[in-house]
């Protein structure tokens, strides 16, 4: 599904995680993204990305190619809207991890979209205008 009218597309760490390992459909898609200069990062996609690597070679190909995308605009507001966000989610009775309301909150603010194949956004979304591709 694609989402009319966005710039700029967070790719989340789960749907990177397919892109490196070219499964379809996300494989095609974040090609599509890559060859329309679509795609923006966050710090803490980066570093959950780093985290899932296998070793230092792999971790300096990461760092070079996310070097190409614009990163978005991060700020302590931003994590204290996230604290917010999870503590609601938390008051309706469900838990979502601080990275995932984090994102949500950031690409939202951004006005960016975000590709993912995490269930956490379907639920998050309830209670944020997001944009879910």
């Amino acid at each position: 599904m694609e989402i009319k009218g966005l710039d700029k597309i967070l790719v989340d760490t789960s749907a990177w995680i397919d892109f490196f390992r070219k499964k379809e459909p996300i494989y095609s898609r974040v090609l599509k993204l890559l060859d329309d200069d679509k795609i923006c990062c966050l710090g803490i996609v980066l570093a959950e990305l780093i985290r899932g690597t296998k070793s230092k070679e792999e971790i300096k190909a990461l760092k070079d190619f996310v070097y190409v995308f614009t990163f978005l605009a991060e700020s302590r507001k931003l994590w204290e809207k996230a604290g917010e966000l999870s503590f609601t989610l938390k008051g309706s009775g469900r838990q979502i991890g601080l990275a995932d309301c984090y994102i949500a909150i950031t690409a939202s603010e951004g006005k960016a979209g975000i590709l993912t194949l995490d269930e956490h956004f379907s639920i998050i979304k309830e209670f944020l205008d997001l944009k879910l591709l």
